[in-house]
């Protein structure tokens, strides 16, 4: 039972990292009144750019070794700006715009997944493998390195040690996310954008470049979580379609969290065990079985919400102006 649990929980860490990317983005997001349903194509988006830059710049090695600082930098800059522009897009048509919410999140996502597949699919032609997969072991290598001590220290080492440098950036970005949010100044006002955007217009908060910059920041954070799913779970393979639904976890944690970003931490971890589990429980030819295993995030997720909506407390309420477009002219 021991060794089942040490074996289990690092793959469970590792399967909820892409979740705790794109559920802390979200809740940024979601802080300043913005509803993105886009996070699965910014996820998506994330990894492609990630992918191209690591890919040109391989190809540019021509078998030479590869340089660590900018085997690193160039898809990690490169899943950035691309997650950025997403942000701006999104931002661009609701805020400025005004345009529905819930619709623009949809078509991001659509248009998120058909661009990583157009330019994934471009680039398994240039390669022309038979397989229609791209492979960038060198770069993976990078960031698959683990610490030093993590071989040394049995299955502590195993439970903790045993990750890339982005798992470990993550924690970090929920940390400071949830800090931001609760205990500084420009947390307690994105907050007061997300609840009551004419209240804090007039006491001179800007509306428009908080919800701008909140949303550019989640859509990057979320974009990482694509970054880490290609070049760290998925060892540097890229197939098209392969993220699975984990960009609707991500959103679906956002519930389960009660936006708060510390709670998604053992949250992703408790979704990502909860992902694979029908990998470790045996159902023999059962496929059916399997299935139910399958739903098990979605049903903690509607539990959840079933119960908070019956606490009914003003704490565990989405914020106010959550998907509502703010005119100014109204307040």
């Amino acid at each position: 039972m021991f060794d089942f649990i040490i074996s289990f929980i690092p793959r469970a860490v590792a399967q909820g990292i892409p979740l705790l990317y794109g559920c802390t983005g979200e809740i940024i997001t979601e802080k300043s009144g913005n509803l993105n349903l886009g996070i699965p194509g910014v996820m998506y988006v994330g990894g492609i750019c990630g992918v191209i830059g690591s890919f040109l710049y391989e190809r540019t090695l021509g078998g030479a070794p590869i340089n660590p600082a900018l085997g690193i930098l160039i898809p990690l800059i490169s899943c950035i700006v691309g997650s950025m522009l997403m942000g701006l897009i999104y931002c661009f048509l609701t805020v400025t715009l005004r345009a529905n919410q819930n619709v623009t999140g949809l078509a991001m996502t659509t248009f998120g997944i058909g661009l990583g597949n157009f330019f994934g699919g471009s680039l398994i032609k240039l390669t022309g493998a038979d397989i229609p997969s791209i492979s960038l072991t060198a770069t993976s290598n990078l960031f698959r390195t683990t610490l030093p001590f993590a071989g040394s220290t049995g299955w502590f080492g195993q439970v903790f040690f045993s990750y890339g440098f982005l798992a470990y950036v993550a924690i970090l970005i929920a940390i400071g996310a949830s800090f931001c949010l609760n205990r500084t100044r420009i947390g307690l006002q994105l907050r007061a954008v997300g609840e009551n955007p004419a209240t804090a217009d007039a006491a001179g908060i800007s509306i428009t470049r908080y919800k701008y910059v909140a949303t550019c920041a989640g859509c990057v954070i979320a974009g990482l979580g694509g970054l880490y799913f290609v070049m760290d779970y998925a060892n540097g393979i890229w197939s098209n379609d392969a993220f699975g639904d984990r960009g609707w976890l991500a959103i679906a944690l956002v519930i389960f969290t009660i936006w708060r970003p510390a709670a998604s931490i053992p949250a992703s971890i408790l979704f990502g065990g909860l992902y694979i589990l029908h990998l470790f429980i045996p159902t023999g030819t059962d496929l059916a079985v399997k299935e139910l295993y399958k739903m098990l995030p979605y049903i903690v997720t509607i539990v959840v919400l079933v119960l908070t909506s019956l606490r009914n407390k003003r704490e565990n309420q989405p914020p106010e102006s959550l998907g509502l477009p703010y005119f100014r002219e109204d307040r």
